[in-house]
């Protein structure tokens, strides 16, 4: 059983409103976002495809994982995507001391020095108020998202994960993905027939800032 909405509710981005879960658009517009990269062939793969229908997209990098693949980071950077901190080492902010997470944000910040914003997403979704306060002071922007596509989720169907983007995707949305091992298959079906099916529609693909 799964314990994740793939659309969050309305009431949820009242509660939560000093997060960024969508954006307010009467344009033609998705925010698609990558989760948990950079790492060889999935994070190419991603930026193969967004190359190809002239989309830009933004992806939470784990520090990490920047370290362990700078090459591919900076393409990522070099292309014309966004960036954003998604901590140094995938922490859950619930289970970690206020002080471990902001340690582990700011290694990963550290990797993101040259970004003009700070964007952050937390691992899992998961955030305690008071770290999330903390970092808003610090000048973050909390990205959280309108759609989860659930390519993370091994017990649902490629299919699944295309319909749960293709039915809930509307202007203005934030889209999840994850360029990951974990999700590699669902990416693969997904990603493709997604850019295909919105461009032909007319929508344009654009960057969080």
């Amino acid at each position: 059983m799964r314990f994740y909405f793939i659309k969050t509710p309305r009431i949820l981005k009242q509660l939560l409103s000093k997060y960024t879960w969508s954006f307010f658009s009467d344009k033609k517009e998705i925010y698609l976002t990558f989760d948990d990269g950079p790492i060889p062939e999935v994070t190419e793969f991603v930026l193969e495809q967004l190359q190809q229908f002239n989309a830009k997209a933004t992806f939470f990098c784990i520090g990490d994982n920047i370290q362990k693949h700078p090459s591919i980071f900076s393409r990522i950077v070099n292309e014309g995507h966004s960036v954003g901190n998604h901590t140094f080492n995938h922490l859950n902010g619930w289970k970690s001391s206020n002080t471990t997470y902001y340690e582990n944000i700011d290694k990963c910040e550290s990797l993101l020095s040259n970004q003009k914003t700070k964007l952050f997403r937390p691992p899992y979704g998961k955030i305690k108020n008071s770290q999330a306060k903390q970092l808003i002071v610090k000048g973050y922007k909390i990205i959280m998202w309108d759609v989860l596509s659930a390519d993370f989720d091994k017990s649902i169907s490629k299919e699944n994960c295309l319909q749960n983007v293709l039915r809930n995707t509307q202007n203005g949305s934030i889209v999840v993905f994850h360029d990951s091992i974990k999700a590699s298959d669902k990416l693969y079906y997904t990603l493709p027939i997604l850019l295909q099916e919105f461009s032909g529609r007319g929508y344009e693909f654009k960057v969080i800032t």
